[in-house]
């Protein structure tokens, strides 16, 4: 088996892996990319994508290929909807614009990622797709190596000066930063999940909907201007195929008083469960955690990528500090990654669970829960500085330029 060698060694083609890659080229850092799927799996895939607008002017700038702006929509608010009891309907718009001058946009990650593989490889990247990893070894010393296998079947061994999981929640790199423990992390299990669909149909409405109703929650999106996404809470264990299109749309529709659903056929359908986790450890020796193989949040809050955006804007720093430099550089910034990121990580973790707890009914909800649900919801809506924290999180918050 033959030992090859780079600077820093990326496991995983994703958002996180990917504009790592961009960030260490601009400072002059070589790396290696390694992900198992192959680049049509990668492209194919598709997945929900706001991006915060720190996230969609970094990717903008990004090979000169990103459609973040000309093809994603720009959305300077959302509808935020709820009913009492009664049936009572509101309707309210959180105006991010007013409230922090800033917007989202919405495109999705399979786009996302379309753009990023075609600048890094237009770049030169090393990207190997199919390439399997099994293990890292060695992140004590100053030469971890990662071995697996490749797309021909071959075993490999590339040695680095430094190894970055970004392969997501079943990460093969979390193994040797977590130590003993392996898994080891802070979760959380929600009782609930999302019934999703694609439709095709023109949006029903120009701007997000959540709504909270005595029935459930409700996620009124859009994909395309022929594509809508649509979500409506349900149980974990659904068989998203036991339900027919009609009684689809009449959950969506009772979850959405006032709003008049474009319908269409329904092209696919699933079920995503929902959880919140944290990895013990982001960082052990030359090994570190970014994006979903650090953690991940419920979709509510429409974290998930940002945050793995903005994990690898902190630990592109403190690598350019490690591999630049006479004598090696400096490990200050290694040393201060776990603690820079967790900061923000938290923040996005609690505003994740707030948005999920304020939106979703519990299968154990009593009367008082609901009721104190709904003064919570107007607190929001009435208040300026309720709707300003919701508006700012949503939208995001400033990147650290600090470690």
């Amino acid at each position: 088996m033959t030992t090859e060698r780079t600077r820093v060694a990326i496991v995983g083609a994703g958002p996180a892996g990917l504009v790592l890659s961009h960030l260490l080229a601009e400072e002059g850092i070589e790396s290696v990319i390694l992900d198992s799927r192959s680049r049509e799996e990668i492209e194919g895939t598709i997945r929900a994508g706001i991006l915060e607008q720190g996230a969609a002017e970094l990717l903008a700038t990004i090979g000169g290929t990103s459609r973040v702006h000309t093809t994603g929509e720009r959305h300077e608010g959302i509808g935020l909807h709820f009913a009492s009891p009664a049936g009572d309907g509101e309707a309210h718009r959180i105006d991010f614009q007013a409230l922090t001058g800033r917007s989202v946009w919405l495109y999705p990650q399979h786009e996302v990622l379309i753009d990023l593989i075609a600048a890094r490889l237009g770049a030169g990247q090393d990207l190997r797709f199919g390439t399997t990893v099994d293990r890292v070894e060695g992140v004590e010393t100053d030469r971890p190596r990662v071995l697996g296998t490749t797309a021909e079947g071959e075993p490999f061994e590339l040695e680095a000066e430094f190894v970055v999981g970004a392969d997501g929640s079943r990460s093969a790199v979390r193994p040797a930063v977590t130590g003993p423990s392996r898994e080891g992390g802070y979760f959380r299990e929600y009782p609930f999940a999302w019934f999703g669909i694609l439709c095709e149909a023109p949006p029903s409405s120009a701007e997000l909907i959540y709504s909270n109703s005595p029935h459930g929650f409700a996620l009124i999106s859009q994909r395309s201007p022929t594509v809508q996404r649509m979500y409506f809470q349900c149980d974990p264990h659904d068989d998203p195929h036991a339900i027919s299109e009609a009684e689809i749309w009449d959950v969506l529709q009772s979850r959405t008083p006032g709003v008049e659903l474009r319908e269409g056929p329904i092209f696919q359908r699933d079920v995503l469960r929902f959880r919140s986790f944290v990895s013990h450890e982001l960082r052990r020796g030359r090994a570190a955690l970014v994006g979903d193989a650090a953690h991940t949040v419920p979709p509510t809050g429409a974290k998930g990528m940002n945050l793995a955006i903005a994990d690898v804007i902190l630990l592109s720093r403190a690598l350019s500090e490690l591999l630049l430099g006479a004598n090696g550089g400096s490990e200050r910034g290694i040393d201060a990654y776990a603690a820079a990121a967790s900061q923000r990580i938290w923040n996005a973790q609690h505003f994740s669970w707030w948005m999920t707890s304020l939106l979703h009914l519990t299968p154990d909800a009593s009367d008082f829960d609901r009721l104190r649900q709904l003064g919570e919801l107007r607190s929001v809506v009435e208040s300026e500085a309720g709707s300003r924290y919701l508006a700012e999180a949503y939208t995001g918050w400033p990147y650290r330029t600090e470690l």
